[in-house]
């Protein structure tokens, strides 16, 4: 985390703002001068995949430090060191809001039937100051976590689960094609999700507010374009335009 901690109008602004126009910021663009190109866009693991979906897109976007933990089936090996209060116990120390990102583990023919978290998780998981959980696995009782206003991006929805356990917590973590380490910023939305580093919060709300000015500008031009060299000059000065 940044050793100055976010003020809240960044994360407010943050989350004023779209998923893909952090993703442009970040990194997509990396020939545009508000990009920071803080990953290689294709060969890094910094956003989510198709894998992932929103549950509550009407809730907008959320953001915040991510706080990480792996469920899998109990371990003989591993018996009892770890349960859910340990989550808790790290989404309370540290700074707010925050993200949990769960990584399943799951043996292939149980990954599409854990419906990890439901409405006692969640609810737990919002008292502590988290605002949204990220997983690759399915989770529960989506009408009753509705109306906690707590978003949750997953791998879907299911009725139930069997017996599981917590097998790490704040560790790395790899969640819809996105690797997570515990205190980087967690950007999501109906979208999807990016993540991005903590001390460069201020930096990423500047650059993606400069980037949707400049959207709406190109967009005006576009709503009244009647010709394609019209069109043409609207993007210039993007990837979208044509070279001559």
């Amino acid at each position: 985390m940044p050793a100055t901690p976010i003020d809240d109008a960044t994360f407010a602004g943050l989350r004023k703002i779209d998923t893909p126009t952090i993703t442009n910021v970040v990194a997509t663009y990396p020939r545009d001068p508000l990009c920071l190109g803080l990953y290689n866009p294709w060969t890094e693991n910094w956003y989510t995949d198709t894998s992932i979906r929103c549950m509550y897109p009407e809730l907008g976007a959320v953001v915040g430090y991510a706080v990480t933990c792996v469920f899998g089936l109990p371990d003989p090996n591993f018996p009892d060191r770890l349960s859910f209060m340990n989550v808790v116990d790290a989404l309370y120390a540290v700074r707010k809001p925050t993200i949990l990102v769960i990584q399943q583990k799951w043996p292939a023919e149980l990954m599409a039937k854990a419906g990890l978290v439901g409405e006692l998780m969640a609810t737990s998981m919002r008292s502590m100051g988290c605002v949204g959980l990220l997983s690759n696995g399915p989770s529960r009782d989506i009408d009753a976590v509705r109306k906690l206003g707590f978003q949750m991006l997953l791998g879907g929805v299911t009725a139930g689960h069997g017996e599981m356990a917590v097998q790490a917590v704040n560790v790395p973590v790899s969640v819809g094609g996105m690797d997570v380490a515990p205190g980087e910023l967690i950007h999501m939305d109906e979208n999807g999700a990016v993540k991005f580093p903590a001390d460069q919060a201020e930096t990423v709300l500047a650059n993606a507010r400069a980037k949707l000015v400049d959207e709406d500008k190109r967009l005006e031009l576009l709503r009244k374009a009647t010709t394609a060299e019209a069109i043409r000059a609207a993007f210039a000065g993007e990837s979208y335009a044509s070279k001559k």
